[in-house]
């Protein structure tokens, strides 16, 4: 009988030990789904996924979101960073004086030069275009100095004039007299044009113009804060003046009786100045005069 119970415990051994072999079989095969033990750990990326979705305002995105958005932050900060260096990479060849005349540092530089400028804008692409078609034509760079309503409802003008490579300046937020402000509204009206330039085209302006001309030291203290240079003219077009509208041979004859070394020319976005700056950039070559690169300009006056 011992004999007998001895078989019958090394055959109960034998058959779950297969028992055991069949099992673990089940759990190794990930095809079978209808076993309940299956590992579901290689789900888990899609799982997460479709939690996202199902839930988007969820406050911490999935790795791949915050990758992404660091990637995007990254790119958005080198695109900046290689504005800001091509923008500081033209040499310091001239300086402006203290009647805003452009002077060069030294004698071997070329003293008959003028600095093209325009203000009031942006206002319509196509004279923008037209504008920016010509300097183009005869080389030259001017600066475009900008109100900060304007930029508010054009943004994409502004991009196009920094695309096309000219320069941003600063010409406050509205168009109103500076001086008879508080200092604090100066302010907001200097920092506010920073502020949306900067974040438009991912630069600030070098160059301020206050409206009409008007500031006052205060006006200057702030403008030197925000690292730019401030400037009026020391050459008028008139071509905002009801005389000189709709006469673009006036512009031009204006400009070349007020011409001299160095002039700071002021004009404007307006159909009759887009109808001269060509004849009129003609005729001041023809005269041996070129057009100063506004980024060769120092920021300080001397």
């Amino acid at each position: 009988m011992f004999r007998l119970t001895a078989t019958c415990l090394i055959a109960t051994c034998l058959l779950l030990t297969a028992c055991g072999n069949e099992t673990e079989t089940v759990v190794q095969n990930p095809k079978d789904t209808s076993s309940p033990t299956v590992d579901t750990t290689a789900n888990s990326n899609e799982t997460e996924d479709t939690d996202q979705v199902n839930n988007p305002d969820k406050s911490k995105p999935s790795e791949a979101s915050s990758s992404q958005t660091a990637r995007e932050e990254n790119s958005d900060t080198m695109q900046n960073a290689d504005a800001e260096s091509t923008q500081a990479e033209i040499p310091k060849m001239y300086h402006m004086n203290e009647n805003y005349f452009i002077k060069p540092n030294d004698d071997s530089l070329e003293k008959k030069v003028v600095l093209l400028t325009f203000d009031d804008g942006p206002k319509e692409e196509d004279m923008i275009n037209q504008l920016i078609d010509t300097l183009d034509k005869h080389d030259a760079k001017a600066i475009f100095f900008v109100n900060g309503y304007r930029v508010q409802n054009n943004p994409d003008l502004l991009k196009l004039i920094h695309e096309r490579g000219q320069i941003i300046g600063n010409h406050a937020w509205d168009h109103e007299d500076l001086k008879k402000m508080s200092n604090a509204d100066a302010v907001r009206q200097v920092e506010s044009v920073q502020d949306i330039v900067k974040e438009t085209i991912g630069i600030t302006p070098q160059f301020f113009r206050p409206p009409f001309g008007s500031g006052n030291d205060a006006l200057k203290a702030v403008v030197d804060k925000n690292d730019m240079l401030y400037m009026t003219w020391s050459n008028g077009s008139l071509d905002w003046d009801k005389s000189v509208k709709d006469r673009p041979d006036k512009v031009i004859q204006n400009v070349l009786d007020q011409l001299n070394p160095g002039s700071n020319i002021l004009m404007h976005e307006l159909p009759w100045t887009v109808e001269a700056l060509d004849e009129l950039l003609i005729k001041l070559k023809e005269k041996g005069y070129s057009f100063v690169d506004p980024r060769s300009i120092e920021l300080k006056v001397r």
